[in-house]
C-alpha cells in the first residue's frame, strides 16, 4: 500500500521510475516489491501504475498490456501539452 501511496502522486502526463519509487519506500533495492506491488493494483486508473517506467525509460510490465500503456502514456502527454483538446 506504501508503494501504491507513492504512485498515486505521479502527475498526469509525466513518469516515474521502478527506481524513483522503491528509493521513496526507502530502499532503492525494493524495485521488485514496485513491480509486484503495480501487479496487485486493483484500481489502475485511480493508483496509476502505467506511469511507472524502467529507469532506463523503457516501458515495462502493465496488466492491460504495453500497448495500453504506451497509448495510456501518449494520451496523457497530449493532453497535458494542450489542455484545450476538446474545445
Amino acid at each position: 500500500k506504501m508503494v501504491w501511496e507513492y504512485v498515486k502522486k505521479v502527475p498526469f502526463g509525466k513518469t516515474s521510475s521502478y527506481l524513483e519509487i522503491a528509493k521513496l519506500t526507502g530502499s532503492k533495492n525494493n524495485t521488485r516489491a514496485v513491480g509486484l506491488a503495480n501487479g496487485k493494483n486493483p484500481i489502475p486508473i485511480i493508483i496509476p501504475c502505467h506511469r511507472i517506467i524502467g529507469a532506463n525509460g523503457r516501458l515495462t510490465g502493465y496488466a492491460g498490456g504495453l500497448d495500453k500503456k504506451r497509448w495510456l502514456l501518449k494520451h496523457e502527454l497530449d493532453f497535458s501539452k494542450n489542455k484545450n483538446l476538446l474545445f
